[in-house]
């Protein structure tokens, strides 16, 4: 008897998959540059946007839960872009969302660096990069277990940082800190607050808070490779709009109650400013010493859990294309321990690039990978709404049911065209202030906009060479209606956990 063919393992538990999904919505849009929003636009400006994209990503979220529920790949929204609406257009996006992560990686070693550089300031840049990028491989590279395991505890730091920001914050409104006078709603009625700006600087706080959200699709990602995809997927989907709620909208509302959107410290708008920090503000208010250097930790932490997550997520996105024939099949390899590492190995190479910074400066570098890379993650959001749009056209113009669907998202179909319409507008309005002015700035619209000229050219390239054509709903491979080509017979042993073509219990 042959041996059989390795492939990914289903060792995600529901606590791997749900740190993954908070992770991946927790940064340092949140700990840094919140306090920039607030000051463009006023606590309430601010506060409305980031509930705004708050709604585009809770439907997005619950778009991609229906799909992933019912057919769990490591592909993702580039199998569901290629089964549901073209085959040229999964391919375009399963590259899109490869170079996004890959890039991804580079950018966030970068900005490692320049958060080192607050204890370090003689070390040398790059002895970082290489420290954390070794440190990321190997979390890669042993299992998947192990990365979910680290991406647990990377997640878990943030999650507390925040909780206790929140804590403290909320006693101190209500006057529950010692030696703290409560501001009450002065902020948010002084001056021109809560709105400042008029509604073109809510706009560019919307355009901001998008890219803070960017990373909550993860949880597509790591489907294949969870415990049960049928029963933990809902469940994680579903708390999608509570951890928005807890995390983004109440961090928000305490720092626009507590901080005015005069404060000096707000308008100075450096990323890397650890010191301007709203969270290291409050912090210090209540009479925390070491703030600044405790929130310089929890943002390294924030900074390592992207790059981490980045690469599990580059990874299996070009195992999938390999897997599919769009990618070299010698990707498609996998470990014993089911890891793809001919793919990891070249998502490691690519956040190389960090390297770079030892010929061009950090800044430099760093703002060039994030403008080749910013459009990536809008334009994969666009797939998941346009997919499940005609995920649940085509399922039930073949007859489905939908209470056969392991999770239903609520709302369709508002809810993809809801997210589409927005995320479109979010796209095309990136930088909306090149146009504005005596002169055009061309250079600006370049670097914002490279990605989408991309993104198209791909797709109509491998659409012409393939004469592929946008797929029929009731000829659409919507997965078994009736689940039973995803069943497993129960007599099969539960150490087979491999998936993608190989032995699948996803209903152990």
């Amino acid at each position: 008897m042959s041996a059989v063919k390795p492939g990914l393992k289903r060792t995600l538990s529901p606590r791997h998959l749900n740190m993954i999904a908070i992770g991946g919505s927790i940064g340092t849009g949140l700990f840094v540059a919140s306090g920039a929003n607030i000051a463009s636009s006023g606590p309430g400006g601010t506060l409305l946007a980031y509930a705004l994209i708050g709604v585009m990503v809770y439907f997005l979220m619950t778009s991609l839960g229906e799909m992933a529920a019912h057919m769990p790949v490591a592909g993702s929204f580039s199998t569901y872009g290629s089964k549901f609406v073209e085959d040229g257009f999964g391919f375009a996006l399963g590259w899109n969302y490869w170079y996004n992560w890959a890039v991804t990686i580079a950018a966030e070693l970068v900005a490692a660096q320049l958060i080192m550089s607050f204890w370090f300031p003689d070390v040398p840049g790059g002895y970082w990069s290489a420290l954390f990028l070794g440190l990321m491989f190997l979390l890669n590279v042993v299992s998947v277990r192990n990365f979910g395991e680290s991406e647990f505890w990377f997640a878990l730091i943030k999650v507390v940082a925040v909780v206790v920001f929140i804590i403290i914050g909320l006693a101190t409104i209500f006057g529950l800190m010692h030696g703290i006078e409560s501001p009450g709603f002065s902020n948010f009625t002084s001056g021109e607050a809560p709105f400042v700006g008029g509604f073109q600087a809510m706009v560019g706080v919307v355009m901001i808070a998008g890219f803070a959200f960017q990373g909550t699709e993860m949880v597509g990602v790591a489907a294949a490779e969870s415990k049960d995809p049928r029963k933990n997927i809902p469940i994680a989907v579903r708390q999608v709009f509570w951890r928005i709620t807890l995390f983004y909208i109440l961090a928000i509302f305490v720092i626009g109650m507590l901080i005015p959107y005069t404060d000096p410290s707000l308008l100075r708008n450096e990323a890397t400013d650890i010191s301007v920090s709203p969270f290291t503000l409050l912090f210090e208010r209540a009479g925390f010493a070491a703030a600044a250097a405790v929130m310089n930790a929890v943002i390294l932490t924030a900074i390592l859990s992207a790059g981490n997550s980045g690469m599990y997520a580059s990874t299996r996105m070009l195992y999938s294309l390999a897997v599919q024939g769009k990618a070299p099949k010698l990707f498609a390899k996998v470990s014993r321990s089911g890891v793809p590492r001919n793919a990891l190995y070249a998502t490691t190479l690519v956040g190389a690039l960090c390297f770079l910074t030892s010929v061009f400066g950090d800044k430099a570098v760093y703002t060039a990978l994030l403008n080749t890379s910013g459009m990536c993650g809008f334009i994969a959001w666009l797939g998941i709404a346009v997919s499940h749009y005609r995920f649940r056209k085509g399922y039930m113009a073949q007859g489905g049911r939908l209470e056969d669907l392991p999770y239903r998202a609520m709302l369709f179909p508002f809810g993809p065209l809801f997210a589409f319409t927005l995320c479109l507008l979010i796209t095309l309005g990136q930088n909306y202030s090149a146009l504005l002015g005596d002169r055009i700035d061309w250079g600006g619209l370049i670097a914002t906009y490279v990605s989408l000229p991309l993104f198209l050219a791909i797709w109509l390239g491998y659409r012409f060479k393939h004469r592929c054509r946008l797929v029929k709903y009731t000829e659409m491979d919507v997965g078994g209606l009736q689940n039973s080509a995803e069943e497993a017979p129960a007599a099969r042993p539960a150490a087979d956990t491999r998936v993608d073509g190989h032995l699948d219990l996803t209903h152990r």
